[in-house]
């Protein structure tokens, strides 16, 4: 009798290249400054707070789907701090950052400061997704010799 597995293969980038603690920690630091800039938004929309509320209306978002925003993007940023299910986060992060760009360019808000906001939080999520999991390394191998 024969059997056979379905044995999952690790790409080589992953097992031969560790990341130094240097850069773990760097990701680990620059993941957690954009947590707390997303737990601050997430809880004040949850909370209900008066200018999120206005700043919402002006922007055409009804005020009962502002508690459920901040419910998503809280759910999303979990997802991303978990390091198994980093990289979802990062993804759906991503998403909800594409979101917000297309808010502000609807409402015709200034590109550089406002508009471009989101994506400038999206390269801070994997820059520090980057710097901590292998796995996005693999992906992207910048400076490999």
């Amino acid at each position: 009798m024969t059997t056979t597995t379905n044995a999952t293969k690790v790409p080589a980038a992953v097992v031969d290249s560790p990341i130094s603690a240097r850069a773990r920690i760097s990701g680990r630091i620059v993941s957690g400054v954009i947590a707390v800039l997303l737990t601050v938004d997430a809880v004040s929309k949850i909370a209900g707070v008066e200018s999120v509320k206005q700043a919402s209306a002006e922007l055409g978002i009804p005020a009962h789907l502002t508690p459920v925003i901040g419910i998503v993007l809280l759910a999303c940023l979990g997802l991303y701090l978990f390091s198994a299910t980093a990289v979802l986060g990062a993804v759906l992060l991503t998403g909800y950052f594409g979101g917000a760009v297309l808010i502000n360019m609807i409402n015709e808000k200034p590109l550089f400061s406002t508009v471009l906001s989101g994506v400038y939080a999206g390269i801070i999520v994997w820059v520090g997704l980057y710097l901590r999991d292998s796995r996005v390394r693999a992906l992207v191998p910048f400076g490999t010799r």
